[in-house]
């Protein structure tokens, strides 16, 4: 299950159209290094001290059992990212030892399990550590990584003594000796370097020496290169191109292919065009041709002759298509009338059937039946007659749609006697029917008109209703200005005596007070009238508080404000607006312009609106009439 997730993993991490992840370096470089095992594998594993003497199935000498670095170089298939897939490797040493499963594909941690033997070479032996030893670290394997280090040689090391111990893991490229008793080698491969971690942990000895210059613990360890990482990079760039390119095969493969090109404009190309115009077979495609040319713009005044010659044999093919459209509508022609024949015969035919059943059923024939063979004749009877009205049905409306196809087309020559009496019964019946659906709708038409002329003679009536309540209102006012004019009219005689009167006295007086006296005299008559002008049409009432009129009503507030407007407006000959009225009249008496300018719409006999300014200085004020209606 794990190598399964795991080959899925790395198929996602090879195609370049699902992995997004940059490409991979060592990110572990200056970490600590990572056990092989966790503390629990150490608890459970089981110290093995078999030796050449104790596994009596293996030979002296004979390499034993495990070791998966010295066997013959196989190539293995394995989910391994680097080098495609590499599997296990089954083998055998260069000693006759059997190699366990340790390749590419299987986890490094699980060497440890494996039992370790004394390895003897030509040059030295590797001695394993003691069975209770922890095991050996190393670093996480960097991508593409095929250099190892190996740490812990004798002082008297040499390559070809490393050659011999790793070249059973792999192909060597190259070995870099130090004096300083380490190496790096770098194999072919990057499964060899999995195969030379078993030896990390194994004590070396040249020649079989104890001192310390020919015995060194060796440990082997996975090693950071700029070439593996180069290679290792080179090769994910190979194999993501390589997807790419087959991505686009693939698509290419499945794309619609692309028309021609269109062949640019040139004399001998339209005289092909013309000739393949003039033909039948090559019209469609010669006029994809010619209409390409006009979009593109090449008819101009020195093409335009031979543009013209196109459009011509362009036009010929008029009268061509509309004989095959002739052609093909008298073969339908042709084919309806076969069909109806056809028809005709299968009618005459259900028909001789009908006459059979009706035949077989008289009083003659019917009695010698049997009861079952009875029931079976009505039923078949009923289905024969049955079948015979739906096609009998059938057949007479598809004659009827011919028959109004051909007289659209003013076919008579095709139509029998017989069919023009059907059509004519057919026009007849469709008439009755058309004129029945116009009586209908014509109905539901009168019937809305009704409808309407309720509505409007209803309408009307609201509106003579509220005409005569406005008539029997302007009447009353009508009513109240008249006793107000005729108030008014006596006031003024009144008002005419006491002047003739005053001015009796006065001319009593010297001449030289007589512009004093006048001045004053005309101030006097001029308040008076004032004051008769409005004492006669206001009457205060004693019992509601409200000053009233003839249909006029006027609280006293409203009293006060109208003879505070006369004066005022009276002292102000051009008029005033409204805004100018209440800022006069708020001053006295909180109120809102509003309420003014009601007030002076109710007495239109007393106030008038006059426009005064031109242009953007258009002012609305307000002048008192009263005189100027008494004097007319």
């Amino acid at each position: 299950m794990n190598n399964s997730l795991r080959n899925i993993g790395i198929q996602q991490q090879l195609n370049p159209a699902m992995n997004n992840m940059p490409l991979m370096f060592n990110n572990n470089k200056g970490k600590p290094l990572i056990s092989m095992n966790t503390p629990d594998d150490r608890k459970e594993e089981t110290p093995t001290s078999t030796t050449n003497q104790e596994n009596p199935m293996l030979g002296g000498g004979m390499m034993p059992m495990g070791f998966p670095g010295l066997g013959f170089p196989t190539p293995m298939m394995g989910p391994d990212p680097n080098m495609m897939m590499m599997g296990p490797m089954m083998g055998v040493n260069q000693f006759g030892g059997f190699m366990g499963p340790v390749g590419p594909g299987m986890d490094p941690n699980m060497q440890s399990h494996i039992p370790r033997e004394i390895i003897t070479l030509k040059s030295c032996s590797l001695y394993p550590p003691p069975p209770g030893a922890p095991p050996r670290s190393h670093r996480e394997k960097p991508p593409g990584c095929r250099t190892i280090f190996i740490g812990g040689l004798p002082d008297t090391s040499t390559e070809e003594i490393l050659t011999e111990v790793f070249e059973s893991c792999g192909p060597i490229t190259s070995i870099r000796l130090s004096k300083k008793n380490f190496a790096h080698i770098r194999f072919q491969i990057s499964e060899s370097s999995d195969r030379a971690l078993f030896i990390s942990g194994y004590r070396m000895k040249i020649e079989n020496k104890d001192d310390k210059p020919n015995t060194g613990r060796i440990h082997v360890d996975y090693a950071v290169a700029r070439d593996d990482q180069y290679e290792f990079e080179c090769q994910q760039r190979a194999l993501a191109r390589e997807m790419r390119h087959r991505q686009s095969i693939e698509e290419a493969r499945l794309r619609p292919p692309s028309p021609p090109p269109v062949i640019h404009f040139n004399d001998h190309e339209s005289t092909n065009v013309l000739e393949q115009l003039k033909s039948d077979d090559n019209f469609v495609k010669a006029s994809q041709v010619l209409i390409t040319w006009l979009e593109r713009g090449d008819c101009v005044r020195k093409t335009a002759n031979s543009f013209f010659s196109m459009i011509q044999a362009s036009n010929s093919h008029v009268r061509r298509l509309l004989n095959e459209k002739q052609q093909f509508e008298e073969e339908l022609q042709r084919a309806k009338l076969n069909f109806r024949q056809q028809i005709e015969g299968i009618l005459k035919q259900f028909n001789q059937i009908d006459k059979i059943f009706t035949a077989a059923l008289k009083q003659r024939c019917w009695d010698h039946f049997s009861k079952a063979q009875r029931k079976s004749l009505d039923l078949w009877n009923k289905q024969a007659k049955e079948m015979l009205i739906s096609q009998q049905e059938e057949f007479l409306n598809d004659r009827e749609e011919d028959e109004m196809d051909l007289s659209d087309d003013q076919d008579d020559d095709i139509e029998t006697s017989s069919s023009k009496r059907k059509r004519v019964e057919t026009g007849a019946i469709d008439v009755v029917a058309s004129l029945k659906e116009e009586n209908d709708s014509l109905k539901c038409q009168l019937e809305g008109y009704k409808n309407e002329i309720d509505l409007i003679k209803q309408d009307s009536q609201n509106a003579l209703d509220a005409k005569d309540t406005q008539l029997k209102a302007l009447q009353n006012a009508l009513q109240a200005m008249q006793q107000q004019l005729m108030a008014a009219q006596k006031s003024k005689q009144t008002v005419d005596d006491q002047s003739s009167e005053k001015d009796d006295v006065i001319i009593i007086k010297s001449e030289e007070d007589r512009d004093e006296t006048e001045s004053t005299t005309s101030q006097q008559v001029i308040d008076k009238e004032l004051s008769l002008e409005i004492i006669p049409v206001l009457k205060l009432g004693t019992e509601t508080g409200e000053v009233t009129s003839s249909g006029i009503n006027l609280n006293p507030k409203e009293a006060k404000l109208l003879g505070l407007i006369c004066c005022f407006l009276h002292v102000h000959p051009f008029g005033a607006t409204v805004d100018y009225l209440w800022s006069y009249l708020n001053q006295l008496e909180n109120m809102r312009p509003r309420e003014v300018e009601d007030l002076l719409e109710r007495f239109p006999m007393l106030f008038k609106q006059i426009v005064h300014g031109v242009g953007a200085s258009i002012e609305r004020r307000w002048n008192f009439c009263g005189y100027t209606n008494l004097i007319s």
